[in-house]
């Protein structure tokens, strides 16, 4: 049987609809689609560009959780209301995986709240189980 695991953030998002930031499942490590809230303050950034950075701190604690990091993704989607909003984050995307290179798509897409501007969301595998 393998481990399956619930990571959680401390976002209020988590608790009122029911989900984990993260499930750990065997070697596979599944990150629900992030935003740019900082879950501690439950604040948001009005810059896409911010709000990515966030997404990926957000993300990177959660493979750390996971016992993972960034070297370890194989697939992003990123899903943004304004295609225009996506080229300015690809240098901050560059910075987490740019020597990584995981399968990625871009979607274009309405997001929950609207102050959201970006979502970030990664799949990882593990180095051992």
């Amino acid at each position: 049987m393998t481990e399956r695991r619930a990571i959680l953030s401390g976002s209020t998002f988590e608790e009122q609809i029911g989900y984990a930031r993260a499930v750990v499942d065997g070697d596979r490590v599944h990150v629900s689609g992030t935003t740019g809230f900082d879950y501690a303050t439950m604040t948001i950034s009005d810059d896409v560009v911010e709000q990515a950075a966030q997404c990926l701190r957000n993300i990177e604690a959660a493979l750390a959780e996971a016992e993972c990091t960034f070297a370890d993704v194989v697939r992003v989607r990123y899903l943004l209301p304004e295609r225009e909003d996506f080229e300015p984050c690809w240098p901050v995307l560059r910075r987490a995986f740019g020597e990584v290179r995981p399968a990625a798509t871009m979607m274009v897409c309405g997001l929950a709240d609207p102050r959201m501007k970006i979502e970030i969301e990664v799949y990882a595998r593990r180095a051992t189980a």
